[in-house]
This record gives structure tokens, C-alpha cells and sequence, in this order.
């Protein structure tokens, strides 16, 4: 195994460079492998479509049976938060253009399927911006897409809450970004959750506020007939839509906050490390095994993510040999800090 780690910086650098040379050969290396065997795999565009389809069927389809009784709420949530996921994954091809790059229109529609599929995200657009930028400065302070997400917060409390409601989390370190983060602007990242997520989070809260105050009153009785319709219509797409979304999106950001790295990172070596212990299983579920497979988009990021599930066992191996590290718990309970 390359040691990563020894005392003389001109040495780990030395490491670090032939251990990615050898990662990422390896990975293009079975990539190869896959598309030689599997023909099927040079149509990426239609691959790309079908998938987005199938998982849009597949959220429709169960809220349909949900409307219609068939199926309970628990069941609804949870198979439309794994559908939910494969969008996520779709949205970060299309980010990398993986589909339609040429075909601009067939693209957009994608982009915006994909958004409508997780209505708590800010639009695909603006997230490319921010996701590209988080590949050159990922493990730093400058990264704004993971600090989003929870990344470097120390206390355990707070990070909790930004890793579950993204919004709260931008209103209450906004100053901190605003100090921090070059370019930072609130409102920027805020008008570009406008008007998909902020649909979302309207329904959302007005049915918090809903049931917390019919605790306390009959609220019910208070209200016309139009204001019962909505709140019913708010209550089917919470089912539906919104709280898979929050199962989803909160896995995902728990997976991503816990595996990247947050200071002490000087390459594409030390941005991450790869999550496979069976305590992150529930959450891999919902976020598209996301924990297992990341790291290897950090070393090829032009790669659709089902090329990424086929090839990861092989290339977890690799990394492993090479010295990049699985499971780093120290680092997450010292706010991702990456140490020699």
C-alpha cells in the first residue's frame, strides 16, 4: 500500500500523484471493459432518458396507488424517495452534460424533470455552477455546495439541522458564507430555489403550521372550504412528494457531509473517503448508494453513475491498495478535518 502519510511533504505529494495515475487509469480501465461487453452502453443519451423516465413513472405510479388506497403513506414515502434518488444521480450527469450535450433543448427538459422529481434543491442550473466550482476547491472552506450540505460543522446539533432543512441552514450561517466564501451571495442561492423550491417549502410549512396549531384549535373549523381543499391537496403531496424528498435528501446530505473532507486537503487524494459500513446502509438506500461510489467520481468526473455502481467493487479495491481511506469516523467527529 502507498503511504500518504509520510513526514516528508515532497514525498506524499509524490505518492498522492501515482496513487491518482493509478486510481484513475484503473477506473477508465474497466469503464472500457463494461462498454466492450456491453454494447448497449455507447447509446448514453437514450440510457440517460429511459432511466429519467422510468423513475418519473415510477414517483407517479405510486402516488397514483397511494390516491387510489392501494398502498399505505410508509410505503409511498419510501419507494418514491428511492425513485427520487435516481433523479439526484440523473441531475448530476446532466450537471457533468453526460446527456443530449449537444441537444440543448432535450437537455433542459431533463434539468427540469429532474428538479420537479426533488423539488427541495435549488434549480439544476445554478447547482452546476456551484458543483463544478466544488470540484476545484473541494476539502476548503471556498466550497460552497458542501458546506451546504453540512460540511465542517463541528457541532453536532447544528450540523443536524442543516443536513435536514437546507433553507434553515442557509438563513443561519449566512454571515458565516457571506465572511468565509468568495462570492457568497444569500440572495443569490436563495432566488435560485424560485419557484420550484420555494413551492416546496410553502406546502411544507404551511402544513407544519397546520397541525401545530390545531393542537392547540379547532383550526379546521375556522376555515372556508377552499382553505380545507388546499390543505388536503398540501397533505397528498407531502406524502407524495415532500417527505420523500426529505428522507432523500437527508440521507444523501448525512452520506456527502460525512465522506468529504474539510481542511488539511491539498488534492483530489484527500477530498474524500468512501463509506461502506453497514451503519450507512439505511441511508445509502435512499440516496442511490451514493456513499460507496462517490469517491470515484471525485477521481473521474465524466462518468454516467450507473457506469460507477458496475465498476465500484473492483475499484474500491484499488482505491484501498492505493491508500485511500474507508470509514474515516475520526474525521467526522472532528467536523471532516482530513489529518496525516
Amino acid at each position: 500500500m502507498n503511504n500518504i502519510s509520510e513526514k516528508s511533504p515532497e514525498k506524499v505529494r509524490d505518492n498522492a500523484k501515482e496513487a491518482i495515475k493509478t486510481i484513475v487509469k484503473a477506473i477508465k480501465s474497466e469503464e472500457a471493459l463494461l462498454r466492450k461487453k456491453y454494447p448497449i452502453l455507447a447509446h448514453q443519451n437514450t440510457l440517460g432518458m429511459v432511466i429519467m423516465m422510468v423513475a418519473l413513472a415510477g414517483m407517479i405510479s405510486t402516488g397514483v396507488l397511494y390516491y387510489l388506497a392501494i398502498i399505505p403513506a410508509w410505503v409511498c414515502i419510501i419507494v418514491a424517495a428511492v425513485f427520487a434518488s435516481i433523479s439526484h444521480e440523473l441531475e448530476h450527469d446532466l450537471i457533468h452534460k453526460q446527456y443530449f450535450s449537444k441537444k440543448p433543448l432535450i437537455h433542459n427538459f431533463m434539468m427540469l424533470t429532474v428538479w420537479l422529481m426533488r423539488p427541495n434543491t435549488i434549480n439544476p442550473w445554478y447547482r452546476r455552477k456551484i458543483h463544478l466550482h466544488h470540484h476545484a476547491v473541494s476539502g476548503t472552506e471556498q466550497d460552497l455546495e458542501e458546506r451546504l450540505v453540512g460540511n465542517g460543522i463541528k457541532n453536532p446539533l447544528k450540523r443536524m439541522l442543516v443536513i435536514m432543512d437546507g433553507l434553515i441552514g442557509l438563513i443561519v450561517f449566512r454571515k458565516r458564507y457571506n465572511k468565509e466564501i468568495k462570492g457568497f451571495s444569500f440572495g443569490r442561492v436563495f432566488h435560485a430555489a424560485f419557484p420550484i423550491s420555494t413551492a416546496y417549502f410553502v406546502i411544507l410549512y404551511c402544513v407544519i403550521v397546520y397541525h401545530v396549531t390545531a393542537l392547540f384549535l379547532p383550526v379546521a373549523s375556522y376555515m372556508p372550504a377552499w382553505g380545507l381543499a388546499t390543505m388536503n391537496v398540501f397533505e397528498f403531496m407531502m406524502v407524495v412528494l415532500i417527505i420523500p424528498n426529505i428522507v432523500r435528501s437527508t440521507s444523501l446530505n448525512f452520506i456527502t457531509s460525512s465522506m468529504h473532507y474539510y481542511g488539511g486537503v491539498n488534492n483530489v487524494f484527500q477530498q474524500t473517503h468512501v463509506l461502506t459500513s453497514r451503519w450507512f446502509l439505511p441511508f445509502q438506500l435512499f440516496c442511490f448508494n451514493f456513499g460507496k461510489t462517490h469517491t470515484i467520481h471525485h477521481f473521474v468526473p465524466n462518468q454516467p453513475f450507473y457506469l460507477r455502481q458496475f465498476i465500484s467493487a473492483k475499484i474500491n479495491e484499488v482505491m484501498r491498495k492505493q491508500g485511500v481511506r474507508f470509514n474515516d469516523f475520526k474525521s467526522i467527529k472532528n467536523a471532516n478535518l482530513y489529518t496525516g
